[in-house]
């Protein structure tokens, strides 16, 4: 295969907890923008404790990092951006979550109706699907 044919892999660039922790509040403004209940916002972020929950919003630069909460963050700010990336007016931005959505995959049921569970998957699984809209596959 010729050098230019080759794809080069770079590394992921190391990201601190502290990096991490700073996107905390980013997340739950947008939670809040997605008119997300303390509940749901609870089942996105793994289904916290309500006490950690709460210093999670009082003191996010004290919050235990775990892989599974850094997963989350990433992934709620992508749909975010993929949200951002496919709809021009906030309004449809931030209100998308909650729209029912006749797509095949969906059928019928908000991504809120389904992410709301907390399972991993499906904040994975939404994510693609906004990704797949990005790209124009659906």
């Amino acid at each position: 295969m010729s050098s230019h044919n080759q794809r080069m892999i770079q590394p992921l660039p190391e990201i601190s907890d502290d990096q991490i922790r700073t996107s905390i509040p980013v997340v739950l403004n947008i939670l809040d923008k997605w008119r997300c209940t303390e509940d749901e916002k609870r089942a996105l972020l793994g289904h916290l404790p309500r006490s950690s929950f709460y210093r999670m919003q009082k003191a996010p630069e004290s919050v235990k990092v775990t892989l599974d909460l850094a997963d989350r963050l990433s992934y709620l700010l992508n749909i975010h951006a993929g949200l951002r990336l496919i709809l021009s007016e906030p309004e449809s931005v931030y209100g998308w979550v909650r729209r029912p959505n006749d797509h095949i995959w969906f059928h019928g049921r908000t991504a809120m109706d389904i992410m709301k569970s907390g399972r991993m998957e499906d904040l994975i699984d939404v994510f693609r699907h906004i990704d797949a809209a990005r790209g124009g596959w659906w």
